[in-house]
């Protein structure tokens, strides 16, 4: 879940909150990612702002629900942003592998009407073939094979990735290599995989979008909860670029890194069309 202005506005922005002490925001930083519930990122709200995109995820995707008999959301997280495009249709189901996740997500979907299956990684999805006519995906792993079934013929998926060049500006300032290969097109590979299956491409968009850290309690929340970014992440491992980067922060204003995303719009054909394999 991103907190999105635009980046001008951004870097004038500044917290709400008082200057407390680097060891006063690193412990409360920690202490709100332990305490964390689902995929909610509100921590990150006065902290950080930008990563405005040209097209808005959310709105896609309500667009798209609003059309749909029976929907289907990968890797629901909580089920924060499902829960935000009710109402849902009568017919709708919500994946998560997480244990955690699927107890969040069951006490804020269930009330809705909405089915919480619990999913496997790497492993059949939990539901019927041809099951559904819209599957949503924002930041989740997906099995394109999985996704092809669980679709019926003419149904929908839209999907939301972050990309293989995402805050790299985070690695450089605590001196951490990047966690993948940077110069993948992940994009490509992933349109090159739906295409191989049969799907036909409608939408394709990625972007750079700059996004603003201005506290340092921020940036220890988002690097411990989003723990793929840098797998190595320890404050006391970090400590004194952490620090350096603190004192960057209160001195010289926000540190500005790009998130890289990926819209993709597919549909499966409504005559089965053989994958290209």
């Amino acid at each position: 879940m991103d907190p999105r202005r635009t980046v001008s506005s951004t870097e004038r922005a500044a917290p709400s909150h008082p200057p407390d002490t680097y060891e006063d925001l690193v412990a409360d930083a920690l202490a709100a990612a332990e305490a964390m519930s689902g995929w909610d990122f509100s921590y990150l709200q006065g902290r950080t702002s930008g990563g405005e995109l040209s097209w808005s995820y959310p709105a896609l995707a309500r667009e798209a629900v609003s059309r749909s008999a029976a929907l289907l959301d990968l890797d629901t997280g909580g089920g924060e942003l499902l829960a935000s495009l009710a109402p849902l249709p009568s017919h709708t189901v919500a994946t998560e592998c997480w244990e955690p996740n699927v107890r969040a997500a069951r006490k804020r979907l269930e009330p809705l009407g909405v089915e919480v299956r619990r999913a496997q990684e790497d492993a059949r999805l939990p539901v019927a073939d041809g099951e559904f006519d819209l599957a949503l995906n924002r930041h989740g792993a997906f099995d394109v094979d999985e996704v092809w079934r669980a679709l019926s013929p003419g149904g929908i998926f839209l999907t939301q990735q972050g990309g293989t060049r995402n805050d790299l500006e985070l690695n450089a300032a605590l001196g951490a290599p990047p966690a993948q290969d940077v110069d993948a097109d992940e994009c490509a590979r992933t349109l090159a995989g739906l295409e191989n299956r049969g799907f036909s491409i409608l939408t394709t968009q990625e972007e750079f979008a700059p996004y603003a850290f201005h506290d340092i309690a921020a940036v220890v929340y988002q690097l411990t909860v989003v723990s793929w970014v840098i797998p190595d992440f320890d404050v006391r491992r970090y400590d004194a670029k952490l620090r350096e980067l603190d004192h960057q922060l209160r001195t010289e204003g926000p540190l500005v890194v790009h998130n890289h995303r990926y819209l993709i719009r597919a549909a499966r054909p409504t005559a089965d069309t053989p994958a290209h394999r």
